[in-house]
């Protein structure tokens, strides 16, 4: 093999990597499932998933896939940004052969608008289409995320604002926590605390409910930054290359239990915008958190016992394209269950959990107001 490597470098043939991926073939759900309403609903709380017209996206370089596709021992690649790969809106492949939340909604509605495709950045249609997400920004950033989201919307020739089910994903916090500890004082109310992060969040999803009407924003919970230290551990080259990429995860004073409590304070703010029900105070949109990364505290394992690095792109921070559709899968099993009943931790190291369907005797995107029926169509 190593021959056969030397041969085909020496007469200039590139030899590549097989990337791993992970896809659900022929997966499927109840017809009566995966049908569409029949007529447009004008309640956020009866929207089936095949009524959602239009996908988008804001968030940081986890949103924008950067690293997704890049052959392992290749950190350089980790510039480029995999849309096509991004667990909530990439569409670069067909569902048989990755997870995305985009892939999975296009089982219900093939013609679902605003998955990306390609690699480029956030400015370049082509790929980006609805997927905002910008490498680098904190939750202070994605209230201009949501304007251009808006304005590519409302610019779409084939997007009617008024008429459309929109589905907005919202993932943030990871740049945030990788300067909390740069703060001056450390408190709720810092630059970076939980109730900063947490006033930051609401003012892009008012954005979007003060321009988008009939639009469900899902929010993808914050996930406990602590275990980066625990993929770290006797990785040279990973801790190397995280000082320049997440300051404070470096910082030794900044311990296991301070990043562990910021992230834990993030989680209880996401929260608390859900309980609050500031956003359901009309009946065309709404605002749900899915949790599932909440009470995650390792990093995902291999067979061996040893951290699982193909999980992670070669930086060991972002998400290779397996991480990607790992995820994907965690995120729709938690958007599918009811709110007050959705899973709070997920086990990243086993890939065979498949995806689920949505129940059969309520269909509809669960939702603050419809869960209680949700609830029990799912337990019983």
């Amino acid at each position: 093999m190593r021959l056969l490597a030397l041969v085909l470098l020496l007469t200039g043939i590139a030899v590549h990597a097989v990337i791993k991926d992970m896809g659900a073939p022929n997966w499927n759900c109840d017809p009566e499932v995966m049908a569409r309403s029949k007529s447009v609903p004008t309640s956020a709380h009866s929207v089936r998933f095949a009524d959602i017209k239009v996908i988008g996206a804001l968030g940081d370089s986890l949103t924008a896939a950067n690293g997704a596709g890049a052959e392992p021992g290749d950190p350089l690649a980790v510039i480029l940004q995999y849309r096509g790969l991004a667990f909530q809106i990439g569409g670069d492949k067909s569902l048989d052969q990755h997870i995305t939340l985009a892939n999975v909604m296009r089982k219900f509605n093939p013609n679902i608008i605003g998955y990306s495709q390609g690699i480029g950045s956030e400015n370049v249609w082509e790929v980006a289409h609805l997927n905002m997400g910008v490498p680098g920004d904190e939750s202070k950033d994605i209230a201009k995320q949501a304007r251009n989201l808006v304005t590519a919307m409302k610019a779409h020739s084939e997007i009617d604002i008024k008429k459309d089910w929109k589905l907005v994903n919202i993932f943030i916090g990871a740049n945030d926590i990788c300067v909390y500890c740069e703060d001056k004082y450390f408190n709720a109310t810092a630059p970076h605390g939980p109730t900063t992060f947490e006033k930051n969040i609401i003012k892009a999803v008012q954005i979007l409910k003060d321009n988008l009407p009939r639009t469900i924003v899902s929010l993808t919970g914050m996930f406990n930054m602590r275990m980066l230290r625990k993929i770290d551990h006797k990785k040279y080259f990973c801790e190397g290359l995280h000082i320049y990429e997440c300051d404070c995860e470096s910082n030794k004073v900044f311990t296991d239990d301070d990043i562990q409590q910021v992230c834990f304070g993030y989680m209880d703010a996401e929260k608390d915008i859900q309980t609050q029900g500031i956003f359901d105070t009309t009946d065309d949109f709404t605002f749900v958190v899915q949790p599932f990364f909440n009470g995650i505290l390792d990093p995902p394992y291999a067979a061996n016992g040893d951290v699982d690095m193909t999980f992670f792109a070669p930086d060991c921070f972002h998400f290779s394209a397996y991480g990607h559709a790992n995820i994907g899968m965690h995120l729709w099993n938690t958007i599918i269950q009811p709110v007050g009943a959705k899973q709070t931790s997920v086990n990243l190291s086993d890939p065979t959990v498949g995806l689920h369907c949505p129940s059969k005797s309520c269909p509809f995107f669960p939702t603050t107001k419809n869960s209680q029926k949700l609830r029990g169509s799912f337990d019983s």
